[in-house]
């Protein structure tokens, strides 16, 4: 029977992830399904759930994954109660506001923003006293500006290069981003024992990166 549950994001940041778990001494099966979306390490002590990033949070809050794997920008937009345990340091990228000119910022009575992250921008407008009309978009948001949807937008930036061959640029920084390990408050107590030994492990080999 396994011994703790472990949520793991999909995507991207999925070979890192893996990379990150082995070096902790966890042997991972030598070939994993893709498909399949349950695995466990060759022991059976590690049961492993693979979702879809923004889902991390939700499976570890609500008790069906002991830990998981998360971004930084999933975890400030679901907002769930959650433990924060550690900067993984891999996934690194930064939510930015970005458009044409700074000059657009300056509408602060009817500024139109653009955003897969609409409870973030609230928060980081709302500490200055803005109140923007907050666009939320599922796709390529640099889309917006560009046929005056929004006049800005907050999205996660990485090497800037679509936001140039689009026309637009940074404006202001908002957050830096990366993987974290977080936890489920009750698992975090009862399964320290457990969990313990696998945030030191990853604490020592993220003093390397």
């Amino acid at each position: 029977m396994n011994k703790i549950t472990i949520a793991l994001p999909k995507g991207r940041l999925a070979d890192k992830v893996l990379e990150l778990i082995q070096k902790c001494g966890i042997d991972m099966p030598d070939v994993l399904d893709e498909r399949k979306l349950i695995a466990y390490d060759k022991t059976g002590d590690y049961k492993f759930l693979f979702v879809k990033p923004v889902d991390v949070p939700t499976y570890v809050e609500r008790g069906t994954a002991d830990i998981g794997i998360s971004g930084k920008d999933t975890i400030l937009e679901e907002g769930k109660d959650i433990y924060e345990l550690l900067d993984l340091k891999i996934g690194k990228c930064k939510l930015c506001i970005a458009g044409k000119s700074s000059k657009q910022l300056n509408n602060t009575h009817s500024l139109k923003i653009a955003t897969k992250y609409p409870n973030i921008t609230r928060k980081y407008f709302s500490s200055k006293q803005i109140i923007p009309d907050i666009i939320e978009l599922k796709g390529s948001v640099e889309l917006a500006p560009i046929t005056d949807l929004s006049d800005v937008i907050l999205d996660i930036v990485e090497s800037g290069t679509t936001l140039k061959s689009n026309g637009l640029k940074v404006l202001e920084d908002v957050a830096d981003i990366s993987a974290r390990l977080i936890a489920n408050k009750v698992s975090f107590k009862t399964k320290y024992d457990i969990i313990s030994p696998l945030l030191k492990s990853l604490e020592s080999l993220t003093e390397t990166l």
